[in-house]
């Protein structure tokens, strides 16, 4: 069908992203820069609707936060936690995608192991924070039960107040959960990688671990960019399992800064102002980081 002279379709393209575009300003980008807003001011106090923007100290607040200790020490257990969940949730990804993607051993049942796999991520946040709970439990519980009936342990240990127990039992939730969605976005790229590669290379008397280390991983750098990118953010916002497992105790140890920015905006003084100034903090750290792994990863030929 010709079109007609003066008349143009791609006046339909933006009408069709119209309410994407309205949803995204009113539910993204005005909570952003009011969040960055109210870093620069003293709203402070439940309920308060006036507040003034401080003009003679205007980073007060993001010095205050910067310089309060528990921040610090939220910030540093969100990147241990993010790290202790990322390493083995990234290889236990890539040694099921170069299982499930193997072009010489066809798997039975793919499709039920990729559910399998992949259930935990479904899963509210609530309902897993109960179910650890459980599990864990002090002093009778599966996981005492279990350790006791073996001989490993004599009496029953209470994991919710020993630090490194619940840094290492917060940490292995979240690779739990994700390291299924990190496995279908990278069967995904592998299945973009056109077959004749590997067709050619087993020509060439290629075996799988060849396989997978000279073409699927080379390969699948975007991709590998992208997943780090997200569990990156995904994991410096790392905010309900910490908060419902174990209210970011003991002592501190799983709290993370989404628990510390919640505390101060939503109890005690309801410190609005420097909760908004360590949001954009996270922001600006978030986007540094981002930045430094795009850098590190991209495909310098293909900018070239």
């Amino acid at each position: 069908m010709k079109q007609r002279k003066g008349f143009s379709y791609a006046r339909y393209g933006y009408l069709f992203s119209l309410p994407f575009i309205v949803a995204f300003c009113v539910f993204s980008l005005y909570p952003t820069i009011y969040t960055a807003l109210l870093g620069f001011t003293d709203c402070k106090g439940l309920g308060n609707t006036t507040w003034h923007f401080l003009t003679d100290e205007p980073f007060k607040n993001f010095v205050s936060v910067l310089q309060n200790p528990s921040f610090i020490k939220s910030l540093g257990n969100t990147v241990k936690l993010w790290i202790m969940n990322f390493i083995p949730q990234i290889t236990l990804a890539l040694l099921l995608t170069a299982w499930f993607t193997s072009h010489r051993h066809k798997l039975a049942g793919q499709g039920f192991f990729k559910v399998v796999f992949y259930m935990p991520n479904i899963i509210t946040a609530a309902s897993v924070a109960i179910l650890f709970n459980a599990l864990f439990g002090y002093p009778t519980g599966p996981v005492n039960d279990l350790l006791m009936t073996t001989g490993v342990l004599n009496t029953p240990f209470n994991f919710s107040i020993n630090a490194t127990a619940a840094q290492l039992i917060v940490a292995f939730i979240q690779f739990w959960m994700w390291y299924g969605y990190t496995m279908i976005i990278l069967i995904s790229g592998v299945l973009g990688i056109s077959p004749e590669i590997y067709e050619a290379a087993e020509i060439d008397g290629a075996n799988d671990v060849q396989l997978f280390f000279q073409i699927t991983i080379p390969n699948l750098k975007t991709i590998l960019l992208y997943t780090l990118i997200t569990s990156m953010i995904g994991g410096l916002n790392m905010y309900d399992i910490p908060k419902l497992f174990l209210l970011g105790g003991p002592d501190n140890a799983t709290l993370t800064t989404s628990v510390f920015i919640y505390n101060q905006a939503f109890s005690g003084s309801y410190l609005y102002n420097r909760a908004a100034a360590a949001s954009m903090i996270m922001f600006l750290i978030i986007a540094v980081f981002s930045g430094v792994i795009f850098l590190l990863m991209r495909d310098k030929d293909e900018g070239r």
